[in-house]
């Protein structure tokens, strides 16, 4: 386990475990309130440069589909695009273990894969 730090503009500090990528990053910090969803929320370009806080309690659980997937008319299935436009995430509860038909890896292998760094706890 390797822990981190949010730090606020204001100098708070948050402390938690990383998961995903363990790396630096920066940005305004916003969030949302969906259930489900955090793979496309992920993906849209509207949060670019913000860590996106996420309220639901577990997150993870469903894992990450097929990113290339597309559909008949050539559109990506899963994503809003090709590519994680948020600089962070942060959620109360991860959790590795994911179950759904279409996962094909966990949320911390894919936002490694990005190098987007998460934070719970």
């Amino acid at each position: 386990m390797q822990y981190g730090t949010l730090i606020l503009e204001d100098g708070s500090e948050f402390n938690g475990l990383i998961f995903g990528a363990s790396t630096n990053t920066s940005g305004e910090v916003v969030f949302q309130t969906d259930m489900v969803g955090y793979v496309e929320s992920l993906t849209d370009p509207s949060y670019c440069e913000q860590i996106l806080v996420l309220t639901f309690p577990v997150v993870g659980n469903y894992g990450i589909p097929d990113e290339k997937d597309i559909d008949d008319f050539g559109i990506l299935r899963w994503v809003e695009s090709n590519k994680i436009y948020a600089s962070g995430l942060i959620v109360s509860t991860y959790t590795e273990q994911y179950s759904h038909w279409n996962a094909v890896e966990s949320l911390s292998s894919w936002l490694k894969k990005h190098n987007v760094p998460g934070l719970y706890g």
